[in-house]
């Protein structure tokens, strides 16, 4: 699977310690920045996930900032993203499950390190499940994209 990654500089660090932790179990991990704990503004970042979700370049994407919310609201605005922020395990699988989520966000100063890796696994491990009311509500998700 074709994962994106990238964070601000409040989650460089578990940013790279995920990266690692993706790698060493088989996933193709594209890293879109940043690279230090240099100051850089969030909504950059998150639109190179997004972007690349957009374009179909990678399956899902995985944005970290420090609260996730900045980064979940940036991801949001493009087109076919359905982004959230999540610090719980249930909501990480359940948002791929139910919502087809395909970009997981988190906040840096929330999660640790072991909550973010079981975090991590149990959103790339889920599977939508394509039932009719899930599809039903998908689909009313993908044409609030078309509303002016």
């Amino acid at each position: 699977m074709k994962i994106a990654i990238a964070s601000d500089h409040a989650g460089f660090k578990l940013k790279e310690s995920i990266k690692k932790d993706l790698l060493k179990n088989g996933y193709s991990v594209f890293d879109y920045g940043t690279h230090s704990e240099e100051p850089v503004d969030y909504p950059d970042y998150a639109y190179q996930v997004a972007k690349a979700i957009s374009e179909n370049k990678v399956e899902r994407g995985i944005i970290l900032c420090g609260s996730g919310v900045g980064a979940s609201i940036a991801a949001n605005k493009v087109k076919g993203v359905r982004a959230a922020v999540c610090h719980d395990s249930y909501s990480a699988h359940q948002g791929v499950e139910h919502d087809d989520m395909n970009a997981l966000v988190l906040g840096a100063r929330i999660v640790g390190e072991c909550l973010a890796y079981e975090l991590v696994h149990g959103f790339l491990k889920a599977k939508f499940i394509s039932e009719e009311r899930f599809l039903r509500r998908l689909n009313k998700v993908k044409a609030l994209e078309n509303v002016d």
